[in-house]
């Protein structure tokens, strides 16, 4: 049991550094410089940190969250 919850932890944090990473890659594509009177202070890079941990998690909470139910649906049959 506790073997299962160690890999489905190291599973879910997998997963979650994967999509920061694929939500940073994306991002870097977005022109922040029309929105910010100074694309390259500090804040902007703050803003883009944040935008990348909000949507990341999400993303990846939407993913987790379907596995999950997905592995559970053999008990409904």
């Amino acid at each position: 049991m506790t073997e299962a919850l160690a890999q489905q932890s190291i599973f879910s944090i997998v997963i979650n550094l994967v999509f920061l990473l694929i939500t940073w890659w994306a991002l870097q594509t977005f022109r922040f410089d029309i929105f910010f009177k100074k694309p390259n202070s500090p804040q902007a890079k703050v803003l883009m940190i944040l935008l990348t941990l909000s949507i990341g998690s999400l993303a990846s909470n939407f993913f987790l969250d379907y596995y999950n139910w997905s592995i559970r649906l053999q008990y409904f049959f």
